[in-house]
């Protein structure tokens, strides 16, 4: 695996560096080939916080830890990382055991700087292939958002999923 390090508020050390690749190598077993993946150190007030992303091809995995000590957050967030893999290699071999081909597309939330009012300061454009509600649910889950935009294929249409607050999947399809 390829990984890019950033810091925040924190100089990341080569012992840092180390010790996440090596944790992460242990997830190498999972992928086929080299993937890429991003990893973000920062700390806020008292917490040290764990961003890793890893792009795969047609998905994102994503996870976010938070803890006081940098290290131990490392570990939450592999443990998690590896759980998330393997939920979505179930349901990707479920699928092609029932026929079906499984995509999911790229959504990323926009950047929103505090200190201004609340403006429009990136627009992201992606390719959106057709998937059922429950497909997208799971790229939804799979990058940690609440909701996630896609194209429905019995529709055609434009379709919203989100997760509601009693813990359900809310379907939003759109009435021309």
């Amino acid at each position: 695996m390829k990984l890019n390090f950033t810091g925040k508020n924190m100089e990341v050390t080569e012992a840092l560096k180390e010790v996440t690749s090596k944790k992460l190598r242990k997830l190498d077993k999972y992928f086929n080939k080299d993937v890429e993946g991003n990893v973000v150190y920062s700390v806020e007030r008292n917490w040290k916080i764990l961003e890793i992303t890893i792009d795969l091809p047609g998905t994102i995995l994503r996870v976010e830890e938070a803890s006081d000590d940098m290290y131990a957050a490392i570990d939450k967030a592999v443990d998690v990382l590896e759980r998330q893999i393997r939920k979505y290699k179930t349901r990707l071999q479920r699928r092609q055991q029932a026929g079906e081909t499984i995509r999911f597309e790229n959504v990323m939330p926009l950047e929103e700087d505090e200190r201004e009012k609340p403006r429009i300061v990136r627009t992201k454009r992606f390719a959106m292939k057709p998937m059922s509600a429950e497909e997208a649910v799971l790229q939804m889950e799979l990058l940690g958002h609440n909701f996630f935009v896609f194209r429905n294929a019995d529709s055609e249409e434009v379709s919203v999923v989100y997760k509601r607050k009693d813990g359900n999947y809310g379907l939003i399809e759109p009435e021309f």
